[in-house]
């Protein structure tokens, strides 16, 4: 990014810190809020009439641009945590969340990182989501979901030079970086991007398939392909497409079709250290380090 450019992103994340905006999930009618990470409610809505989850796809404001800011200005100091089991596959929970705050955070991105697809599969927050709902009945539970966030699972845009991921490491030249810089086109980069959104909705629907309650599915923040003269999602940055987040509901029926075999260790991992060297190459792997 140019200085000027990197200049005016300052300006907009400085005024970001200043400026409320949006309304927290506690807010809102749920049992269970699955969050689709960096998901654009416009590509929720393009997508929604393929799928039997919900008939409509309405538009809410996101309490934030990145997914350490929607961490940050929804659960820490809330009441309603402490009713609240998360299932997680978003490796900023150790910098922003307390485990204890809560009556179960099961972070999936410590013990499912798949090495290959430098991200959590989908496949294996839903098994812990599913365990979860049947063991503890909770009153709330929040399951987060990595995708459509890259690296994009069933279209890596391998062919287009490993721009997503490059083996078992991150391309420093992740798709936002790629598409500012013009090395690959914006419907390129939109097709994988949808393709991932696909490919977490199957799982979605597993979920609403296996547990009882009144589901939400939102958003954390959205994702930036050129609007405002930005990509990607930076934080503390009050842009429309950052900040406009789907929101659907459904209510979803445990028919007991699936059962879970994704264990995790006993004891959970329990360290509160952030930025070992696993924590920052799957950070990398996301394209934030």
């Amino acid at each position: 990014m140019s200085r000027l450019g990197t200049a005016y992103l300052r300006t907009l994340q400085a005024l970001g810190q200043w400026i409320p905006y949006g309304t927290t999930i506690y807010e809102r009618n749920w049992d269970v809020l699955i969050v689709l990470d960096a998901c654009r409610a416009d590509l929720l809505q393009t997508v929604a009439s393929d799928t039997e989850l919900f008939n409509a796809v309405s538009t809410v404001r996101s309490v934030g641009s990145s997914s350490s800011e929607w961490l940050e200005n929804t659960f820490p100091g809330h009441p309603e945590t402490s009713h609240t089991v998360m299932v997680t596959g978003n490796t900023w929970t150790d910098r922003y969340l307390d485990a204890d705050a809560f009556a179960v955070l099961d972070e999936v991105w410590k013990y499912a990182w798949d090495e290959d697809l430098n991200t959590v599969p989908a496949e294996a927050v839903t098994d812990r989501a599913i365990a979860l709902a049947r063991r503890l009945n909770p009153e709330r539970l929040v399951v987060h979901y990595m995708q459509p966030h890259h690296p994009f699972v069933p279209d890596p845009l391998d062919s287009d030079g490993g721009l997503a991921r490059t083996g078992h490491h991150s391309n420093t030249a992740n798709p936002w970086v790629a598409l500012r810089r013009g090395d690959i086109s914006p419907g390129r980069v939109w097709d994988a991007y949808e393709a991932n959104l696909r490919y977490v909705l199957r799982e979605v629907e597993a979920l609403a398939e296996n547990v009882d309650g009144h589901l939400a599915v939102t958003a954390d923040h959205g994702n930036l392909f050129g609007e405002w003269g930005l990509y990607g999602h930076p934080m503390y940055t009050p842009v429309p497409a950052l900040l406009a987040v789907p929101w659907a509901e459904t209510d979803g029926v445990d028919g007991g079709g699936r059962e879970p075999d994704l264990r995790p260790p006993e004891p959970l991992p329990v360290s509160r250290v952030y930025g070992s060297e696993s924590d920052s190459c799957r950070l990398k792997s996301l394209g934030y380090l």
